[in-house]
């Protein structure tokens, strides 16, 4: 192969001589039209075109298309929701607004156990049954996030691939970061956008670790642990402070060589029950056996969730409880807000290391950091809200 200088770009498996018969030929680059072998000029089929970006659907839109069950724009909307950008925040709240009475009509419903339980094999199954019978159901997977790297996987969809081809079915994967175990203010939001475009079932999945349990519990109606054979003796089941939130204990996977343990298992996770305050007032917890690859048990468990949805209603119960969780969101929205606002504080900032710093040195105790750094913000915003009002003062004269 001679050498033919610096600027020329062929990999030196490209014949030097023109060769028409060359199995292999070289472009000078994706906007060239010419081959770089034959010097041929080279007529695309098809022109390449310029896709614009993708539209910003405006407010009204949103709703409109929300409210008339069109998936594409209601997942526009649970994006726009999600957003942590503060231009989206005004608009995702007129959305919001605007489709509030269109909500509360649904059965909600969360799902929790330790991972291999099978949460999302029971609602592939479950919801498949559900969508059969005609009901429109939301899937709302909350996927564990990392705590080194701040990434989720979001994958509990394509581990529904089934459900999620059913055109009654609207999955959404989200990610556990945030406060409050992982289910925030965003996720109570995705949901009440779900109940706005028709669904009448919502079903939540939670990571199972931490406080999300409990945050669920306090945004569902019905809360369900599902669990396994072989979960150690009556005091241990009893010291999980999570049987205590269950309005039902299912057993998963009873079928095959396991259908014999999981009998067994429902039987003892019966006589926990025994001993602990029911979840919700006016209704027992019992335990239950299910199969959610033979789709056993699926119809009955419906049944109970029918059920505690006719007797709650009736006692006045399930309204109370809806009236506790909306409270219970204001209040964590108002946490989240202070939160905020005292970490985002110019004047905190800039305090901050050096305080931390104090305190690692033992100069100062914890307390004496937090007393005073809560006393300098307070300082900082009555200082702006002093300026504030000789401003306003300044501008009526």
């Amino acid at each position: 192969m001679p050498d033919l200088g610096e600027k020329d770009s062929r990999p030196s498996w490209v014949p030097v001589k023109k060769n028409p018969e060359f199995a292999c030929s070289v472009m000078g680059g994706i906007d060239s039209n010419i081959n770089s072998v034959t010097e041929e000029k080279i007529i695309p089929a098809v022109a390449v075109k310029s896709f614009p970006l993708r539209r910003r659907y405006t407010a009204e839109e949103l709703v409109k298309g929300v409210s008339e069950g069109d998936r594409m724009m209601l997942s526009q909307a649970i994006t726009l929701i999600e957003s942590n950008a503060p231009k989206d925040f005004d608009k995702a709240q007129r959305v919001l607004q605007a489709l509030l009475p269109r909500t509360g009509n649904a059965l909600r419903i969360g799902i929790t156990g330790v991972p291999g339980a099978g949460k999302s094999t029971f609602i592939e199954a479950f919801g498949q049954m559900l969508c059969s019978s005609g009901h429109r159901v939301a899937v709302l997977a909350v996927d564990p996030t990392s705590s080194i790297t701040g990434g989720s996987i979001l994958g509990d969809k394509t581990r529904m691939q089934m459900l999620s081809r059913e055109p009654n079915c609207f999955i959404r994967p989200s990610p556990a970061k945030g406060t409050l175990g992982g289910v925030a203010r965003k996720s109570r939001e995705t949901m009440l956008l779900c109940e706005a475009s028709g669904c009448d079932v919502i079903l939540v999945e939670t990571v199972g670790v931490g406080q999300s349990e409990t945050t669920v519990r306090s945004m569902v109606d019905f809360f369900m642990l599902i669990v396994l054979t072989g979960a150690g003796d009556d005091l241990q089941g009893i010291k999980k402070g999570i049987m205590e939130l269950a309005d039902a204990i299912v057993v998963n996977k009873a079928d095959g060589d396991n259908l014999n343990r999981a009998l067994v298992a429902q039987g003892e996770y019966e006589r926990m029950v025994e001993f602990i305050r029911p979840a919700t007032e006016g209704w027992k917890t019992h335990a239950y056996c299910c199969s959610a690859i033979k789709k056993a048990g699926l119809k009955e468990l419906w049944e109970v969730m029918q059920a505690f949805s006719q007797v709650t209603k009736k006692s006045g119960v399930f309204k109370q409880r809806r009236q506790k969780q909306v409270l219970s969101w204001v209040h964590s929205m108002i946490d989240e807000h202070l939160h905020n606002l005292f970490y985002n504080d110019n004047l905190i900032k800039g305090r901050m290391p050096a305080v931390m710093q104090s305190v690692l040195n033992s100069v100062i105790s914890p307390s004496q950091a937090v007393t005073e750094l809560i006393r300098a913000f307070d300082m900082d915003r009555a200082a702006v809200k002093h300026f504030e009002d000789i401003s306003r003062s300044t501008h009526k004269k």
